[in-house]
């Protein structure tokens, strides 16, 4: 398996990053950042880009690809509705539509959230951007399956890169277990996603194309 990452510097992409590397079927792991990553692992290539608008100077890189993993996104807090389009509509397209040269066996996984709104009429802004960038995306010629997590644990390094979201992660990490045991349904880790979104790969378009955390653990715990 050949695979791109989109936000690999993100405690989503940690550990999703993480999961291809251990993957015995991933041959190659390709990280589209805008710098470089700290890790030398022989299957990860890193690509240094800085216009998620425009993948025309790599776009030699983007051929023969079974996945990306779409994991780049930002807190709609603070931002305005056309900033938070820009970069959670604007630069997954980007990327989708580059990628897309790849052909139909492709597999896009797209990192969304619980509470994203498919009819894009909603009141709250973060969920109708994100529900009509997941329309979009499957409308695609491509193989699409959108991730809604709710409650995500970072695993095995993952961080939150705000700093306010890393201080209440750390804050109320001991919490796992109980919204685990509380919650089942709506908490997941940043592990499990990355397994899941191998395990879709194999799917090859089967299956509900909207996965929340039920559905990530378990393809998360069942892959290899």
């Amino acid at each position: 398996m050949r695979i791109i990452i989109f936000g690999a510097s993100g405690m989503i992409g940690h550990g999703v990053l993480r999961a291809c590397l251990l993957e015995p079927d991933v041959t190659e792991v390709l990280a589209v950042v805008r710098t470089s990553l700290d890790n030398d692992h022989p299957k990860l290539r890193q690509i240094v880009h800085t216009d998620f608008t425009d993948y025309s100077t790599i776009r030699g890189e983007l051929e023969n690809l079974d996945a990306c993993f779409f994991c780049l996104g930002v807190t709609s807090v603070g931002r305005g509705e056309e900033e938070y389009t820009r970069i959670t509509y604007d630069y997954t397209m980007a990327a989708a539509e580059a990628v897309s040269v790849a052909g139909p066996g492709l597999t896009f996984t797209y990192v969304s959230g619980a509470g994203t709104d498919s009819t894009e009429r909603g009141r709250s802004m973060w969920a109708r951007v994100k529900g009509r960038t997941e329309n979009a995306l499957l409308a695609m010629p491509f193989d699409a399956y959108m991730f809604r997590p709710a409650f995500i644990q970072p695993r095995h390094g993952a961080a939150p890169r705000v700093t306010v979201y890393r201080m209440l992660y750390r804050l109320t990490g001991w919490l796992h277990p109980v919204l685990r045991r509380l919650m089942p349904k709506h908490v997941t880790t940043s592990e499990h996603l990355g397994r899941a979104m191998i395990a879709v790969v194999r799917l090859r378009g089967q299956g509900p194309a909207v996965l929340h955390s039920p559905e990530i653990n378990e393809l998360g715990s069942g892959a290899s």
